[in-house]
């Protein structure tokens, strides 16, 4: 590697030596119970997989160039320089892990295997051998934000023929104004997806509960999150809180999503406004007597997959058993269950990728979860989950049906 390129890397590890990396960088017994908790090597049984096997890569350069015994005796000091192959098993490391941190909950020190690649990924971004998907995707969100007037009236076309669906579910004497955009000082500011899905059901809802809201311009979803830049992460993030400042809104709910949630909730430090998951918000509707549900209207057996952002580090598990318990009239856990429930595989970014096979694979633990509920239905509060959900269905030939919350509490509101 050439000696510009090298400093180059080793500026890109040092700015990320925080005290907690450190720690988790110099702190590893090697006892070997972090293989309980991943789900990759359950699927997939090498030692690489193993939250302490992809830790280990990234340990051996952090030795190399941060540690003496790594810099006069690497083979002892168990130190490797950063070359081609070594590039090649960060990248393998970086993008096996889903940053679910179930490891963390079995690792005696807690050390967050999540946080550590992180370090991978920043080397191959300066590498340039980071995954091309990503970085089209965050490069795509970035450049929107930067020039987000040239996309709004192609944006508002799409948003009309919106409100028609909204209108004929809802039974509305007119589609005008059901799906409000740019309104200053609304309660809400609704941060959805790409799709329609995500925009059509929480509207419904929105307009059931008689809400004060407005929607936002920008997708939640943070592909510079998953790329691993943290630059590119808050430029996409910014976007919605600037927008959020500028309309003047008291609370910004944020779509099914577990990382879109995670990110203004806990990464961002204070905000001048409240953020509130999509899941979160209909469970304080349901309290607060604004919406109604069909009770018991999903008659096949059901079970709800915690989003491991959303639920083991967002903290939200009883909203949606809360709600599930009211439309089904046989609601089972899965088991282990809330912050010890199994990575459906999906996260991280890794749905985006070109890895089929591999999320097949890396789903076993979660497919025997599903088939030993018995449950027809599997309800998720991710698009990432459901769409990895998706892939371990058809991967593994399941007989279960699966859906978004908040499609299924849009069919089944009491109009």
């Amino acid at each position: 590697m050439e000696p510009e390129k090298l400093q180059g890397m080793k500026d890109a590890i040092r700015g990320r030596l925080t005290k907690p990396m450190r720690y988790y960088l110099d702190l590893c017994t090697r006892c070997g119970l972090c293989y309980e908790s991943c789900h990759v090597i359950q699927g997939i049984h090498k030692r690489e997989y193993s939250p302490v096997g992809r830790a280990e890569v990234v340990r051996k350069v952090f030795r190399k160039y941060f540690r003496p015994s790594g810099k006069f005796l690497p083979s002892w000091g168990e130190a490797t320089d950063l070359d081609d192959r070594v590039m090649d098993e960060l990248l393998d490391a970086a993008f096996s892990c889903t940053g679910c941190r179930r490891c963390v909950m079995h690792c005696p020190f807690g050390i967050d295997t999540g946080l550590i690649m992180g370090i991978a990924k920043v080397l191959l971004i300066e590498n340039g051998t980071a995954p091309e998907e990503l970085l089209m995707l965050s490069d795509a969100a970035v450049e929107k934000g930067k020039s987000i007037a040239e996309f709004k009236d192609g944006y508002r076309s799409v948003i009309y023929d919106l409100e028609k669906q909204v209108q004929e579910r809802l039974g509305l004497p007119s589609p005008e104004g059901v799906i409000p955009m740019e309104k200053k000082n609304a309660n809400i500011l609704y941060v959805a997806l790409a799709g329609a899905r995500s925009i059509v059901n929480p509207a419904i809802i929105f307009n059931a509960a008689k809400e004060d809201w407005t929607l936002s311009f920008f997708e939640a979803v943070n592909f510079g999150q998953f790329l691993g830049d943290p630059e590119k992460m808050k430029f996409i993030a910014n976007r919605v809180v600037n927008e959020a400042k500028e309309l003047g809104v008291k609370e910004v709910v944020i779509v099914e999503c577990g990382t879109a949630y995670r990110i203004p909730k806990f990464m961002l430090g204070p905000l001048p406004f409240k953020v509130t998951s999509i899941v979160e918000l209909i469970h304080r509707y349901l309290k607060e007597g604004r919406i109604k549900l069909k009770e018991g209207a999903l008659t096949a057996p059901v079970t709800y997959h915690d989003p491991c952002q959303l639920g083991r580090n967002g903290g939200v598990f009883e909203e949606p058993r809360e709600i599930l318990q009211i439309l089904a009239k046989d609601y089972r856990e899965m088991s282990p269950t809330r912050e010890f429930n199994w990575c459906c595989g999906g996260g991280g970014g890794l749905v985006a990728l070109d890895n089929e096979n591999f999320r097949i694979k890396s789903g076993k633990p979660k497919r025997d979860q599903i088939v030993a509920t018995g449950a027809k239905v599997v309800v998720s509060a991710c698009e990432n989950c459901i769409s990895q959900l998706e892939t371990i269905r058809s991967g593994y030939d399941l007989d279960v049906e699966v859906r978004y919350l908040t499609e299924i509490v849009a069919e089944n509101l009491v109009v």
